[in-house]
């Protein structure tokens, strides 16, 4: 049986799998089962992404430390500004040159605890330009993704397990981890002061295509509509 590549968002799996599209759990992708399957040609593959962006600083951000995003730079993640199959091409390319493990702490996905493989983005933010430039991509576990959102665990009431994870992970101490802490958000109040503007050149170097994201004013009260509706 001769199997035919797909690039399926997630939020459509259900209607292409409804068209005949089936999941490699192996491979962790959809693919026709036969040629000529008309159905499914809005999802046909389309060229894979380049292991290394264009520009791309992958010693840029290493490590696992909290890297918060200021208000004026919430909603600008790479996963809402880019095409829903461009991310999942994306995506795909992130989590294999990584070998399928953490980047922060070599672990893998285990479904059974909850812990997936996530994209999180290593940003520059560039005072004299108020650029806030994307420099890395880099592939995180759940757990190490949540701990690197600090604020945002701290929102959800998970910041305890983030707090235990970091010390896990990075060795620190608890007075070490606390000033780490302190350190990630005074940064951060110090730009939230300023209205950066996004720059995505290693996307869209490589082809990708881009879905602009709200205005910087306006991501703050989008921001917060969406945490009350997921309360």
């Amino acid at each position: 049986m001769e199997r035919v590549w797909l690039d399926v968002p997630y939020a459509q799996k259900d209607q292409a799998k409804s068209f005949g599209a089936r999941w490699d759990s192996a491979a962790k992708r959809w693919y026709a089962p036969r040629p000529d399957m008309r159905e499914l040609e809005p999802w046909s593959a389309q060229p894979p992404v380049p292991d290394l962006l264009p520009g791309e600083d992958r010693a840029f951000g290493a490590g696992l430390f909290v890297d918060l995003v200021p208000s004026s730079c919430w909603f600008t993640n790479v996963r809402s500004c880019v095409d829903q199959r461009d991310w999942e091409r994306l995506r795909r390319m992130i989590v294999t040159r990584a070998g399928n493990q953490c980047e922060a702490c070599g672990q893998g996905e285990d479904r059974s605890v909850g812990r997936w493989l996530e994209a999180h983005e290593r940003w520059e933010y560039q005072q004299a330009t108020r650029v806030q430039a994307l420099r890395r991509l880099v592939c995180l576990c759940t757990w190490c993704h949540g701990a690197t959102h600090f604020g945002l665990a701290q929102i959800k009431g998970t910041d305890g397990a983030a707090r235990n994870h970091l010390r896990m992970i990075t060795g620190m101490d608890e007075r070490a981890l606390e000033q780490h802490v302190s350190e990630a958000f005074a940064i951060w109040e110090h730009r939230n002061h300023t209205n950066w503007t996004l720059d995505l050149t290693i996307l869209t170097s490589a082809g990708l295509r881009i879905t602009p994201p709200p205005s910087a004013t306006d991501r703050p009260d989008i921001a917060q509509r969406t945490l009350e509706d997921d309360e």
